[in-house]
């Protein structure tokens, strides 16, 4: 497993928006990979790998590469930046955070924490008070002279490593470099193969703030088959009821078929189900109440596609302490290779 790969592409820094040096690095992958690597004006990287039949039908992986985040909104004369979101936060995991500040110039370490008091001088009532994002700053210990590095719109995300944790990695941004890193090792695992189909792996811009890359690089491919790839959650930790865990770690991969975006193609999901269970590719069904992915895009772009989810179950979504197993990441990437060898 190319866990340096992954490392790499969990560290890099990008928010919707700004996915420019993510895509550099799986640009630098896809070139060794693809017959057609080019582009879009959103800032989706398209790679292309032909079909071998006459009139393939075309089988689009789409995988988002694209962290939550923030932009710099606000600089004080005091040179304290102030923040406007990019994806969804829980603010109870912002507290006392590092993080990265990426300027036109360079990338300045930082702090960022709430306004107010702290615990030696608040009162009892402070501290039961859990600020809103909007009411956070961060301090690159610049004072004024921040004014004159960082700009309003520039990039911040989380600093924290990479880590490996027995069976498991930890780090912010698995949601989605996951999919990034699925995509790339998919193909790569078909080695010198020609599928039947034309291969589109389409690595997207803006999916947290709603399935923006997604949505134009689907009407630009149309393609027959959507397959969106993320993460999910894996809620089977101490304080969560069984009914909503969505899947269990150590499992094998998430077999998509709803939330809030799209409803999976029926036929199709029991062809990756059939197909798993024949290669012993281990899998759970998945759905969520909420939330949406890319292969919704997909389902509804053009004149519609058939479209299904692959997904890797994650503890600690949209925190810098994301957590995946390495056999449900093995098992997403063997579920893929199988599918794209069989089509």
């Amino acid at each position: 497993m190319n866990i340096t790969l992954l490392k790499t592409l969990c560290e890099t820094p990008g928010v919707p928006g700004h996915e420019e040096r993510v895509r550099d690095r799986i640009e630098q992958e896809a070139r060794q990979l693809f017959d057609e690597v080019t582009t879009d004006s959103m800032g989706s990287l398209h790679c292309v790998r032909k079909g071998k039949s006459k009139n393939p039908k075309r089988i689009m992986l789409l995988c988002h590469m694209d962290e939550i985040g923030f932009l710099v909104s606000h600089v004080s004369k005091e040179g304290f930046l102030y923040l406007q979101t990019l994806g969804g936060f829980d603010p109870r995991n912002l507290f006392s955070r590092r993080v990265l500040v990426c300027t036109g110039k360079e990338d300045l370490k930082a702090v960022m924490n709430p306004g107010g008091r702290p615990v030696h001088i608040s009162s009892p009532e402070d501290r039961k008070k859990i600020p809103q994002p909007h009411e956070f700053f961060v301090d690159t210990g610049l004072g004024k002279r921040a004014k004159d590095v960082v700009k309003v719109g520039d990039m911040v995300v989380m600093d924290e490593p990479f880590l490996e944790l027995g069976d498991k990695v930890v780090s912010k941004a698995l949601d989605n470099r996951i999919a990034c890193w699925l995509g790339i090792e998919a193909v790569r695992g078909l080695g010198k193969f020609k599928t039947r189909s034309e291969v589109h792996v389409v690595f997207t811009t803006q999916e947290e703030v709603g399935l923006r890359g997604a949505r134009t690089a689907a009407f630009r491919v149309k393609p027959d088959i959507g397959i969106g790839i993320d993460t999910t959650l894996a809620c089977d930790t101490p304080g969560v009821p069984e009914q909503d865990r969505t899947t269990e770690q150590g499992k094998g991969f998430g077999l998509h078929l709803r939330d809030s975006s799209f409803i999976a193609d029926k036929a199709l999901s029991e062809e990756f189900a059939a197909l798993a269970e024949k290669k012993k590719i281990p899998y759970q069904r998945t759905m969520l109440r909420s939330g949406g992915q890319d292969g919704a895009a997909a389902q509804q772009a053009a004149s519609g596609a058939r479209a299904v989810g692959i997904v890797v179950g994650t503890r600690y979504i949209h925190t810098v302490t994301e957590m995946v197993e390495k056999s449900d990441l093995q098992a997403a990437r063997d579920i893929l290779v199988a599918y794209l060898r069989a089509n």
